[in-house]
C-alpha cells in the first residue's frame, strides 16, 4: 500500500490490521470513551490474531491508575480527557499486554459536557509507532450523538495509525 493510499471505511480496519501483520508489529487498545469497539472492531477482521494481543476497558479513572499506570496527580489535575492521558493509556496498553503499538481513546461521548469538556472532545493516543519515538495524541472535535461519536473515533484511530504505518519505510 503506497503512503497516499487511503482505504474506505468499511475497509479501513482490515487494511490497518494487514499494515500491522505486514510490518510484524502486534497492537493493543486501552479504551475508555470506545468501551472496547476499537479492539472489537479490529478483532472482526479475519486474521487479527496475527496482530491484536488484546484491550484494556478503562472507562473509570481507577483503572486507568491500576492497569494502565496512568498518573493519578494528572488524573486529579487535568481529568481524564487529556492528551498526557491518552498518550499514558497508549503506552500502558503496550506495557501490560507486551505489544508493539499501543492505541487509547479518552474523551466525551455526551450526552452532556464532562469535567468542563464540551461533548465530541476527544483524544486518541498512540505509542509505539514506528518512527515515533515518543508517544502521541491527537485532539479532535467530534459531532453527533453518542454512537456517532464513538465509531467515529475508532475511524479516526485507525485512519492515524494507517497514515503512521503508510509513511513508515
Amino acid at each position: 500500500m503506497e503512503p497516499a493510499e487511503r482505504v474506505d471505511a468499511e475497509n479501513l480496519p482490515a487494511a490497518v490490521v494487514q499494515l500491522l501483520i505486514r510490518r510484524d508489529l502486534t497492537v493493543a487498545t486501552a479504551e475508555s470513551l470506545t468501551a472496547g469497539l476499537l479492539a472489537a472492531t479490529l478483532a472482526d477482521v479475519p486474521g487479527a490474531s496475527g496482530t491484536l494481543q488484546g484491550g484494556v476497558v478503562a472507562y473509570q479513572n481507577h483503572v486507568k491508575e491500576r492497569l494502565l499506570g496512568v498518573d493519578p496527580a494528572l488524573l486529579a489535575r487535568a481529568g481524564a480527557v487529556d492528551a498526557e492521558v491518552a498518550r499514558q493509556m497508549a503506552e500502558g496498553a503496550r506495557r501490560v499486554t507486551g505489544a508493539d503499538v499501543g492505541i487509547s481513546t479518552t474523551g466525551v461521548a455526551g450526552p452532556e459536557a464532562h469535567q468542563g469538556k464540551p461533548v465530541g472532545t476527544v483524544y486518541v493516543g498512540l505509542a509505539g509507532m514506528p518512527g515515533h519515538a515518543e508517544p502521541e495524541a491527537v485532539l479532535l472535535h467530534l459531532k453527533g450523538d453518542r454512537e456517532a461519536i464513538r465509531r467515529d473515533t475508532v475511524r479516526r484511530g485507525l485512519q492515524m495509525m494507517q497514515a503512521r504505518l503508510t509513511g513508515w519505510t
